[in-house]
């Protein structure tokens, strides 16, 4: 991708993400990062790549709300909006719309196109000591529990990621690979995985206070 049109590109996405505190520009730049080490491996068109990376989370509502399940859309809608306005290629704009709509974890969504694949990689990779930061600080903007003190650790109930923090760690953050499409991003998961799995053992221990 030209050098020149990627800041511009970046200075764009700094202008129009909210300040929400899991989903700001910083975590747009995070997912760019991931996303083109990812495209060099797997020679993806970086022309798609790239805006679909900035531009993935332009919509963000709170995750208790009706319209949290359209943001996705709604995100590929503006971001086609601004890409016009700059005569982007036209050529490239379905398969950036298409990248980003499917891009939601919740949905479950499996791409069929390999700049799909490598956004929903990038963003989901986003786990590990990153993945504990924007956990809970989505919990605390949304009011929610760091755990449930009767049953912390799912022994005994299923879980629910709505209800508490550690909640969506273990049923989520701490087995994110199951649900990435390359070998390369599983790989990387795995090892955050394991810094996961280790800040829930320790959180175990203070809870139960056996040191």
């Amino acid at each position: 991708m030209d050098r020149k049109l990627k800041r511009k590109l970046i200075e764009i996405a700094k202008e129009n993400i909210k300040n929400d505190p899991s989903h700001d520009f910083n975590h747009a730049m995070r997912v760019l990062g991931n996303a083109e080490m990812l495209g060099r491996i797997y020679h993806a068109d970086m022309d798609v790549l790239v805006p679909a990376a900035l531009f993935h989370d332009l919509i963000v509502y709170d995750k208790g709300s009706e319209k949290s399940k359209h943001e996705h859309e709604e995100s590929a809608a503006k971001a086609l909006q601004i890409l016009k306005k700059l005569h982007y290629n036209p050529k490239k704009l379905s398969a950036i719309k298409y990248a980003i709509e499917v891009c939601s974890y919740s949905k479950g969504i499996k791409p069929t196109t390999l700049e799909a694949k490598i956004l929903q990689d990038a963003d989901r990779i986003e786990t590990g000591a990153i993945g504990i930061m924007r956990t809970f600080s989505s919990c605390g903007s949304m009011n929610r529990k760091l755990y449930d003190p009767i049953d912390p650790f799912l022994k005994k109930r299923k879980g629910d990621s709505s209800i508490s923090g550690l909640d969506h760690l273990i049923l989520k953050v701490a087995k994110i690979h199951e649900a990435l499409n390359t070998k390369e991003a599983i790989k990387i998961a795995k090892r955050r995985e394991r810094f996961v799995k280790k800040f829930i053992e320790e959180l175990k221990l203070e809870l139960e206070n056996k040191q």
